[in-house]
């Protein structure tokens, strides 16, 4: 009944917290990772000068950073996989002097360790042979021509601790510049056994990416995308509930990735915590995708998703980098538009009971009816309730192993 007409029309993220030196104003919408190799060079440039035209990052996907991202300056978030490609010796392990070098370039804002995929949580991934041309070696220091696997786990850390200090390490390598982990919730305790691991060491993640079961790429397994990993709504939560609960969530941001495509989804994630989303699928549909399933086949009739230098020319950089920078100022009016009509100043406001959801034919109830939402610092008392999910999850999570305490 009260429209808030007065609320800024855009309005950004500080991602960094005290530990880290140089922190990055993030849009409230960005591009989600897609590496070069799955998507061609045309589809990258585009990417990125849409972002640099709307001044909102562009994340590369684990295949590492290539000339194509650095071609027009866009923001970049640089995504270290379990291949770590781009900062790998000739085994495929970690190498420090390699990162570093990379992640001293300006246009690098920030690093994100991605520990799982939402269409194929726990699975890694495989770039065909065929589509690893010279570029994309040189890209991902691999041979060319051969296949490019990614390990289904990381080689440089094997427990919650060890991730923290790794992530610790990379902030160091990098600068100063924020560091975080992307995942697709699998089992709770262990997202709760790294909230354990930044309480006892002091060492604190700069942001968490959660990704959702609902995420798509055509490289999935079907059995993995149908039926392994949670979906975003729920694997939000309990990453909210996580933060809120050990009192982390002011120093550790929280960003949303799986099927946003609109300023209602990007309100709705909002009100379950996240500070930002990064959307994939609505910004190739921006650059001219079809959904033709044909992205491992290297005969992508758009252009988006081949190495052929030909079907590349279907995809005119200048025209649809043009076209990225439209839908993302078009999605954030939107989102304007839900924050002005509920009455609010930043999307930041948005909370649970703001969302409803239908029951049955004659009952709706709030979010925070139908899902449990920890009170700040609820988790760090000695009255955790263990019957209730977090608390559970909280009694089972081991900051020195990902495997449960029973």
């Amino acid at each position: 009944m009260a429209p808030r007409a007065a609320a800024p029309a855009e309005t950004r993220v500080t991602v960094g917290g005290d530990q880290c030196a140089r922190p990055y104003q993030a849009s409230r919408l960005n591009i989600s990772a897609m590496s070069f190799g799955a998507l061609s060079a045309n589809a990258i440039e585009a990417l990125n000068w849409g972002a640099k035209i709307g001044g909102f990052y562009h994340d590369t996907g684990e295949g590492g950073l290539s000339p194509y991202h650095q071609k027009h300056g866009g923001d970049i978030v640089w995504e270290i996989g379990s291949g770590y490609f781009g900062c790998r010796d000739r085994e495929g392990r970690f190498d420090p002097e390699r990162f570093r070098d990379r992640a001293a370039l300006d246009q690098v804002k920030m690093v994100e360790i991605k520990l799982s995929q939402g269409a194929k949580p726990g699975h890694g991934g495989l770039l065909p042979g065929a589509k690893v041309s010279r570029e994309i070696a040189e890209t991902r220091d691999v041979p060319e021509g051969c296949d490019c696997q990614s390990p289904a786990c990381h080689s440089a850390f094997t427990t919650p601790a060890e991730l923290v200090d790794f992530a610790a390490r990379l902030r160091d390598l990098a600068g100063g510049k924020p560091v975080g982990i992307k995942l697709c919730v699998g089992y709770p305790h262990e997202l709760f056994a790294v909230m354990k691991a930044m309480l006892r060491s002091g060492v604190h993640l700069d942001f968490i990416v959660i990704d959702g079961a609902e995420g798509g790429t055509g490289a999935a397994p079907s059995e993995l995308s149908d039926r392994v990993g949670m979906p975003l709504r729920e694997g939000l939560i309990i990453a909210r509930n996580a933060l809120v609960g050990t009192g982390l969530k002011g120093r550790v941001k929280l960003a949303a990735s799986g099927k946003v495509a609109s300023g209602a989804a990007i309100a709705m994630n909002a009100a379950l915590g996240a500070d930002w989303c990064n959307a994939a699928r609505a910004f190739m549909f921006s650059l001219g995708c079809v959904q033709s399933m044909r992205c491992h086949t290297d005969t992508c009739p758009t252009g988006v998703a081949t190495q052929s230098k030909a079907r590349q020319r279907a995809l005119v950089v200048e025209e649809k980098a043009q076209r990225v920078a439209n839908f993302h100022r078009a999605t954030l009016r939107a989102l304007h538009e839900m924050v002005v009509a509920a009455g609010l100043d930043s999307p930041d406001e948005f909370r649970p009971w703001h969302l409803r959801q239908r029951v049955n034919v004659a009952e709706m109830k709030q979010m925070d009816e139908i899902y449990p939402f920890l009170a700040e610092g609820a988790l760090l008392g000695d009255d955790v309730d263990p019957r209730l999910p977090p608390g559970c999850w909280w009694r089972q999570a081991d900051p020195d192993s990902f495997r449960p305490i029973l």
